[in-house]
């Protein structure tokens, strides 16, 4: 999905008009993860772009779309532009977290007598 959003449109409230729009986002990266994953990948990966306009779009993790769209927003922009493209992708396992012993490790010890 390629697109540049106009944010300010005769007739409409420009909060109503980005809600709108940041719920039509949404709704496509949901699509996307619905859509059957080819064989060896188990979840869809976006790479994701947001800017004023295509040439100054910053790349942006998933997770940080609202917050850059209210950025560019903030800035005073009537419109603003966002890509996402959904690729196949593996799971990383996660790191055991590392354990840190209380009080040298002998205190722990000593309430277990």
């Amino acid at each position: 999905m390629k697109k540049t959003y106009q944010l300010r449109i005769e007739g409409k409230n420009p909060d109503r008009l980005l809600e709108a729009i940041k719920f039509e986002i949404r709704k496509y990266i949901k699509r996307e993860q619905g859509k059957a994953l080819p064989k060896g990948f188990d979840i869809w990966d976006f790479d994701c772009h947001i800017g004023a306009d295509e040439a100054t779009a910053q790349v942006t993790h998933p997770a940080e779309i609202n917050p850059a769209i209210d950025d560019v927003v903030k800035t005073g922009a009537t419109s603003f532009y966002i890509a996402l493209t959904a690729k196949p992708a593996q799971r990383r396992p996660r790191q055991a977290p590392t354990l840190i012993p209380r009080n040298g490790g002998e205190a722990d010890d000593a309430l277990d007598d």
